[in-house]
């Protein structure tokens, strides 16, 4: 297992139409993940909105490329080459059609970043200490989108486990696969650990919260501060009536602690009840009168 992934990290022969084979491929599972609605709110997702499998990417085609010129454009050609192909498969089945290429700009500065980054990173093929220094932003990066990804991991257990382990491998085992030097080993796969388990800490610390406004007073659903809400299983998190000075208006505020389905349930001071399935994601819900 460990020689097979020493091999991605240098063993490679990449020449220039398996770079391009491989790009074409990466845009094409990435575009197709992207119209999966089954695999929204799932680690699998991720690699449509962050950056951690790519830098994986990113850091096999400078390990084994020959030079800091080859890394560079390799690197670069390579995002050029997958990123716009992940929105251009998406056209004609979003409902934005090309509007959906918004979304790139993102990618396209770290498209054009490749260019510096590549030929940078391809100094730590010297083995030498100052290298893991080059890798350590990867490692942060690749930290930032642990803690995303376990703070939802948090909210939606058991979804988001796959990426969060992968995250937290990579940053033990990246300074492990590059560099020969037993010293740079080791350190570099401490920090990384002692880094995964600071930010589990502060997650565990700092459970997620969803908070949103999720019933108005309307025609439909009369109600005010004289009424009760509740939900049917409260571990889902806490409801409440509140007023909104800025609209003049009562809504049903809720703070959510996990994903799920459960029932609202509203009672008026005269004891009629009205009850909703509220479906509950990270960042969505979805309310209905039942």
């Amino acid at each position: 297992m460990i020689k097979t992934l020493k091999k991605l990290f240098g063993g490679i022969n990449l020449t220039w139409p398996k770079l391009i084979i491989s790009a074409i491929v990466a845009g094409i599972l990435t575009a197709v993940i992207a119209m999966i609605p089954e695999l929204h709110y799932t680690s699998f997702n991720a690699i449509t909105v962050t950056l951690e499998v790519w830098i994986l990417f990113g850091i096999i085609i400078i390990m084994n490329s020959k030079s800091n010129i080859d890394s560079a454009l390799k690197c670069f050609v390579f995002f050029l080459i997958s990123q716009p192909l992940v929105y251009l498969i998406q056209v004609p089945f979003n409902t934005y059609g090309w509007g959906i290429f918004t979304y790139y700009r993102y990618w396209f500065i770290w498209t054009l970043l490749c260019l510096p980054m590549g030929y940078i990173g391809y100094y730590m093929k010297k083995g030498k200490w100052w290298g893991y220094l080059i890798l350590l932003p990867m490692i942060v990066l690749t930290g930032y989108s642990y803690q995303t990804y376990f703070s939802d991991f948090l909210f939606n257990i058991p979804r988001y486990i796959l990426i969060c382990l992968f995250c937290a491998c990579m940053m033990i085992m990246y300074p492990v696969m590059i560099f020969e030097d037993r010293n740079i080993k080791a350190v570099g796969a401490v920090i990384g650990g002692i880094a995964v388990i600071t930010l589990t800490v502060i997650g565990l610390m700092n459970p997620p919260v969803y908070s949103t406004e999720i019933l108005v007073n309307s025609e439909d659903h009369v109600f005010d501060d004289t009424y009760q809400v509740t939900l049917a299983d409260e571990t889902y998190g806490n409801v409440k009536i509140i007023y909104m000075d800025s609209v003049e208006d009562y809504f049903v505020h809720a703070d959510f602690k996990k994903a799920g389905k459960t029932v609202l349930v509203l009672e008026s001071p005269s004891g009629e009840k009205k009850e909703f399935d509220l479906s509950i994601e990270k960042d969505t819900y979805e309310i209905t009168q039942k």
